[in-house]
C-alpha cells in the first residue's frame, strides 16, 4: 500500500497547541519502504529545537492530527 504523506522537505510549518515554538521548516524526510513500516519527518523550530512526527495521513498519529499545519 502507498503512503500518503503531508509534508516534505522545505515545508514551512506552525503547531496549533505550541505557538511558543514559532515556525518551523521540514528539515528531513525518511520513510519506510517495508509494509507497515513509519514515514517520519524532522522539522526545525524557530525555538532552535528539532522535532519528530509521523508523516502518514493514514495513521492516526500523522502530525496533521496532532496540529501541525502548512503556512
Amino acid at each position: 500500500m502507498r503512503k500518503r504523506l503531508y509534508l516534505k522537505v522545505g515545508d514551512r510549518v506552525n503547531h496549533l497547541r505550541y505557538s511558543a515554538w514559532g515556525v518551523g521548516e521540514v528539515i528531513e524526510e525518511k520513510h519506510s519502504n517495508l509494509s507497515g513500516g513509519f514515514c517520519f519527518v524532522r522539522i526545525l523550530f524557530a525555538d532552535g529545537k528539532e522535532r519528530s512526527f509521523i508523516n502518514d495521513l493514514e495513521s492516526a498519529h500523522c502530525c496533521y492530527y496532532s496540529g501541525v499545519r502548512i503556512l
